[in-house]
């Protein structure tokens, strides 16, 4: 009987406890609202600023939108397309992407299939006719499984999963709805007909508005996403010296502008999607036909394993386990020379990436660090194991010392990937426009008058006092 009173009185109590929680939490449910109103127009105004093309973007698609919905609301257009012209604003909806390229891509492939889907399935419904209407609904199932299979296979293709995956789904999607509602509709070619218009219509809509309105190109950004990585690892690297070996004063402040690598872990993706969509691009700006967007991968995938060297050498900042003043100030110099100019090398290159030029074949900077660490690797083998016998000292000394050496392997091979875009792409030659830029001198190192030029004789002054 006290048993059951005790338990009882345990239930009530924790029934109690969960009223007054939630009472708690329905009372401070309004103040949480209103802070989220609050903070809402700050975090639409962080996302426009954070890239004003988006609002753009916005406007854009809302225009794509409001153009195709005229069928719908002039007799004119509607008669001729009817309930089909629905398939043009769900075509500008999901076709019309943020880049130039993700759009085409999509309209593209939407385009292409819808056509070939439709004729393929109007096909379909004549040849079931055929054996005659007993027969019909078996060889359009028997039509529809042999497709369907064919393509839900050829999508695990990694090429075509890459490039034609949505069109691929747009495909088996059209098929069937040609070739299965055609066996309850007798007009199957004007319904064909009326949707592959009406998508196509939604396509090239969606198509001008992204192209001739404040067009976002996909290569632009791959472009410079290739070269911001590369100088976000560069600051790291300019910086680390001073912030491992103590040397600045603003220690903190410092260690914070280091942080800006971590972005570049994870662009994998970022980048692969935007290859992808850059090859949709026709030419532009400075990206001509058949550019070598493959290249940009080829350079991320190198960036990002200097990254990751990168975030080892950050970690050897808040290790636990520190070389003492006396072992660190035998690598300092050497440290600082590799770190620092390994972070000017690759300002040059991300340079070189942003305007399009050649970089020098010979990198001085490169060269300065291949010797310090040539320097630094004897003074590793014979010096240290002098000077000290804690291991834990030697063994940190010698992980900041070998990521290094790795960072700069990175940097060069980074360089010479940079060297192959520039050739496959013509990066233009500083040497050529410093050429074309320096004067015509004779034997004397006086200037000479270019063939055009016009001779004009020679006044004298004269002076009278």
């Amino acid at each position: 009987m006290a048993a059951n009173s005790a338990s009882a009185i345990q239930n009530n109590e924790v029934v109690d406890g969960h009223s007054t929680r939630g009472w708690q939490m329905v009372k401070t449910l309004p103040g949480k609202l209103r802070t989220k109103i609050a903070e809402f127009p700050g975090k639409v105004k962080k996302v426009g600023q954070d890239d004003p093309r988006r609002i753009a973007h916005s406007f854009k698609v809302g225009l794509a939108i409001t153009l195709v919905s005229l069928f719908y609301y002039f007799d004119p257009l509607y008669v001729g397309f009817g309930s089909s012209s629905m398939w043009a604003v769900l075509t500008v909806i999901v076709v019309f992407e943020f880049s130039v390229g993700a759009t085409l891509g999509k309209g593209l492939n939407r385009g292409l299939a819808t056509f070939l889907a439709g004729t393929l399935g109007f096909g379909a419904h004549h040849l079931a006719t055929l054996p005659g209407q007993k027969f019909q609904p078996l060889l359009l199932g028997i039509f529809v499984f042999i497709l369907a299979t064919t393509v839900s296979f050829i999508r695990f293709f990694p090429r075509m999963k890459a490039r034609y995956d949505y069109g691929l789904v747009i495909f088996i999607l059209t098929f069937c709805l040609i070739s299965v509602s055609g066996y309850r509709d007798e007009e199957v070619l004007e319904m064909a007909h009326k949707r592959v218009s009406t998508i196509l219509i939604g396509g090239f809509t969606a198509l001008f508005v992204c192209i001739f309105i404040c067009p976002v190109w996909a290569g632009d950004d791959l472009h410079n996403l290739a070269a911001n990585n590369i100088e976000k690892l560069a600051n790291f690297l300019e910086g680390f010296g001073d912030e491992y070996f103590k040397i600045s004063a603003d220690r903190e402040s410092n260690k914070a502008s280091l942080q800006g690598y971590k972005s570049v872990l994870n662009s994998k993706q970022n980048e692969e999607s935007l290859v992808n969509f850059a090859r949709w691009e026709p030419r532009h700006g400075r990206f001509r036909f058949r550019y070598p967007w493959k290249q940009y991968l080829k350079i991320g995938s190198l960036t990002r394993q200097c990254a990751y060297r990168v975030e080892a050498l950050n970690g050897c900042l808040n290790s636990d386990v520190q070389a003492s003043p006396e072992i660190r100030g035998k690598i300092q110099e050497a440290c600082i020379k590799i770190s620092s100019e390994s972070g000017k090398a690759m300002k040059e290159l991300a340079s070189a990436i942003r305007t399009m030029t050649q970089p020098s074949c010979d990198c001085p900077h490169i060269a300065k660090s291949k010797n310090v660490a040539n320097s630094l690797k004897s003074l590793l083998k014979t010096g240290l194991s002098k000077d000290t016998d804690d291991l834990q000292e030697i063994v940190a000394v010698v992980t900041v010392a070998s990521l290094l050496f790795d960072v700069l392997s990175f940097t060069e091979k980074i360089s010479e990937s940079i060297h192959e875009l520039a050739t496959l792409a013509h990066f233009k030659s500083l040497e050529t426009d410093v050429a074309e830029e320096k004067p015509n001198l004779n034997h004397q190192g006086q200037r000479q008058p270019s063939s055009n030029s016009i001779d004009l004789p020679q006044h004298h002054v004269i002076i009278i006092e």
